[in-house]
């Protein structure tokens, strides 16, 4: 029989299940803390189980705990990137980042990604599986065990589109942010989507409250064409609808992403028409230095051009930040770290066979 993936399920179908074990109901709301509030490593941990039952779910079920691979830790701003070996064998990437408003982890929803934007670490190698509940929430609760600090804002921004994993997505935001787990608000995560306008639709019908940060990167579908090979399926005025639908929906206000890339997309041209395309939007923009990968020609725009962008954004009313550049020194942009990792590795293959 088929191991079961305890850690992704309800506390509902938790009880279900544990009933059909020849179980007391009541055993549900302690293994589902020791999961999901203590941040038990095993079945092992949970001490008030009699050694009977442990047993008997570590025959029934799979309980995932991720491996710690590797931790960089930046000299400059003491953010931390984590490389996590899953069971399979694949590995992912987290990151944590400390602000004065609390800690913040970034995580990924896929091994890899199949989207192919040009500036991006993530995808060079494709798509290798979606991410279950279980994976998604345990890079979480790894760095909040290996800190001891609490984790109080969560972004489905790394490795991976977070839309074309779409349900067990919804499952991971239900268990991190409702009770008897960390209990995070569900203001406090955000999800970021490259723009797969079903999927956008499809959430802003869920009744949640979580921020959507939508990957725009350009301000017409010539440059996003070249850029994201995503914009060759939807257009921006699609993508923008249903952006304005998942805002009177929620009542949320978007994030729209903006990566600057030199001579690509960070002119003042291209400033003036990104204004112009989202003034009727409810949302802000933020402005993202893109972090450079060996493996493109892409270069970040220089300081004097970004605050020039922000500065005509600005003046034509649109609310705009610059993302802080977090991470910079260790492989900070999204899977960077999991990419060097890789290429190593395959060395190590290859001089092997040698």
């Amino acid at each position: 029989m088929e191991k079961q993936d305890i850690k992704s399920m309800t506390q509902e179908e938790l009880r279900a299940f544990l009933v059909s074990l020849g179980e007391k109901p009541f055993r549900t709301a302690q293994i589902y803390q020791w999961m999901h509030e203590k941040l038990a490593s095993s079945f092992d941990d949970m001490t008030n189980l009699s050694k009977v039952l442990r047993q008997k779910l570590q025959d029934a079920c799979e309980y995932v705990s991720l491996e710690k691979v590797r931790v960089q830790i930046s000299q400059i701003d003491g953010t931390r990137k984590y490389l996590f070996r899953l069971a399979d064998g694949n590995v992912i990437e987290s990151v944590l980042m400390r602000y004065k408003h609390g800690n913040s982890v970034c995580i990924s929803s896929q091994v890899g990604c199949r989207m192919g934007c040009r500036f991006c670490a993530s995808t060079l190698d494709g798509l290798e599986r979606n991410l279950r509940p279980s994976e998604m929430l345990d890079q979480i609760y790894q760095i909040q065990r290996d800190t001891g600090e609490r984790v109080s804002n969560v972004v489905v921004m790394g490795s991976g589109e977070p839309l074309d994993n779409y349900d067990n997505l919804i499952r991971f935001i239900h268990l991190l942010t409702e009770e008897g787990g960390l209990h995070i608000s569900q203001r406090n995560v955000t999800v970021s989507t490259c723009g797969l306008v079903p999927k956008i639709r499809e959430l802003a019908d869920q009744g949640l409250t979580i921020t959507l940060a939508l990957s725009l990167h350009a301000p017409n579908d010539e440059v996003r064409k070249s850029l994201m090979p995503i914009a060759r399926t939807y257009a921006l005025k699609d993508v923008l609808a249903a952006c304005h639908y998942y805002f009177e929906k929620t009542g949320r206000r978007m994030t729209f992403e903006y990566s600057l890339v030199q001579g690509v997309n960070d002119n003042l041209d291209e400033a003036r028409e990104l204004a112009a395309l989202i003034q009727d939007q409810h949302g802000h923009v933020n402005l993202i230095p893109v972090n450079p990968i060996k493996e493109r020609s892409y270069v970040q725009s220089g300081r004097k051009a970004i605050e020039a962008f922000k500065g005509c954004l600005e003046s034509k009313g649109i609310n705009v930040t610059i993302r802080r550049e977090m991470g910079r020194d260790i492989d900070g942009a999204c899977g960077q770290l999991r990419k060097s990792y890789m290429d190593k590795e395959q060395e190590k293959e290859g001089a092997a066979v040698k």
